[in-house]
């Protein structure tokens, strides 16, 4: 039987052969190399992440929880942060005492972290020390100090985040090119965010700036290179024609953009509703947007038509005062207490009782169906 199990044995290794070290095992375990794209010119690792100061045994913190009370959070910041992340409450520990500690080198404090996980929530999941030396030192240059720097960094955490060398340094060389100053784009960052992620230009929208007729010493033109910058070019196009079926020409509506940049920020339907109001109810020309925009930014169903109400009744009771002519597109940019006194409290108590309740009854009138309406956005909202 043995002879049997033999001659098998050899039949199998004439039929099959086996490379003499398939199976078996290296003396020494060989380190295997992977070729793992890199996107920056500095290390996107650092040794101090794993080795950051422990405490003494005694003293070791026993979960993240105790790590962010000892860094100054309470337990209202804390319900806020797992609220937001609750898979923090399982982190490293070793490396959320790292980005700790990179957090409390540049100042910022327990509720600016609750403000950071608000709005970027895997914030702490990040590997944020990329660049960071080179990262900071670029920015002071163009914060100038690190109160602002802290500033800009809280409204737009990403700002650790985005690809140093390939996302922010371009886009600030864009707008550098384009005439900003340090002093515009520290505005502007400020006032939006995200305007490193979303910035491109093309052809088509370096041609809707120059139809803005704007110099760049003009205190506009910081704010439509930006709104332009962010925005899509197909947006643009769909809000100018929008501004064409009241019958606008192109010149009219960049000269608007010009004059009030921030119209390129209204959707199509606050515009279209706002415009018919203002050409059938209010009966005055379309044009006069061009000389009042803020007809176009004010609310339809909390401001103008319950001011245009009243002027209505004012006029049905016979009341000398009355909010016509002139006097209208005054009484439209009142801010709302100046709005009462003017129009409503200064009359006798029986009579302002009266205007007062048709104007409260005005402003209750909500747009139809507006609390099933849905949020939908086709990606960033301009």
């Amino acid at each position: 039987m043995k002879s049997g199990v033999n001659a098998l044995i050899k039949l199998r290794s004439v039929l099959f052969p086996v490379s003499s070290h398939l199976f078996s095992l290296p003396k020494y375990p060989v380190q295997r190399t992977y070729a793992i794209p890199t996107f920056t010119t500095c290390s996107t690792y650092c040794v101090t992440e794993e080795e950051s100061p422990r405490e003494e045994d005694g003293n070791q913190p026993s979960d993240s929880t105790e790590i962010l009370k000892r860094w100054g959070c309470n337990d209202n910041d804390l319900s806020m942060i797992f609220m937001r992340r609750p898979s923090l409450r399982n982190a490293d520990l070793n490396s959320l005492q790292f980005k700790l500690k990179i957090l409390s080198g540049l100042g910022i404090s327990a509720p600016d972290l609750v403000k950071i996980i608000n709005c970027r929530p895997r914030f702490l999941s990040c590997r944020i020390n990329r660049c960071l030396d080179e990262r900071l030192q670029f920015f002071m240059t163009i914060f100038g100090s690190k109160e602002v720097l802290v500033k800009a960094l809280v409204r737009n955490p990403s700002l650790f985040t985005y690809d140093f060398h390939k996302t922010i340094k371009p886009a600030i060389a864009l707008y550098e090119e384009m005439g900003l100053s340090r002093e515009d784009l520290i505005t502007m960052l400020l006032s939006r965010p995200t305007m490193i992620a979303r910035t491109s230009f093309g052809d088509e929208k370096m041609e809707y700036i120059r139809k803005t007729k704007l110099s760049k010493d003009s205190k506009m033109y910081k704010y439509v290179v930006t709104l332009i910058g962010i925005s899509r070019s197909e947006t643009i196009g769909r809000k100018l024609a929008n501004f064409e079926k009241f019958g606008f020409s192109e010149d009219e509506v960049f000269g608007l953009f010009g004059r009030s940049p921030f119209v390129l920020t209204l959707s199509v339907d606050k515009v279209q509703r706002n415009m018919t109001f203002i050409i059938g109810t209010m009966k005055l020309p379309a044009k006069v947007v061009l000389e009042h925009p803020f007809l176009l930014y004010t609310n339809l169903e909390a401001g103008l038509r319950p001011r245009i109400l009243l002027a209505a009744k004012l006029q049905e009771m016979g009341l000398d005062l009355q909010i016509k002519g002139p006097e209208l597109l005054k009484a439209l940019r009142m801010k709302e207490k100046r709005f009462l006194e003017a129009f409503i409290t200064c009359h006798p108590k029986e009579i302002a009782d009266e205007l007062m309740a048709c104007y409260m009854n005005a402003k209750r009138v909500k747009r139809l169906a507006i609390e099933s309406k849905k949020n939908s956005r086709d990606g960033f909202p301009f």
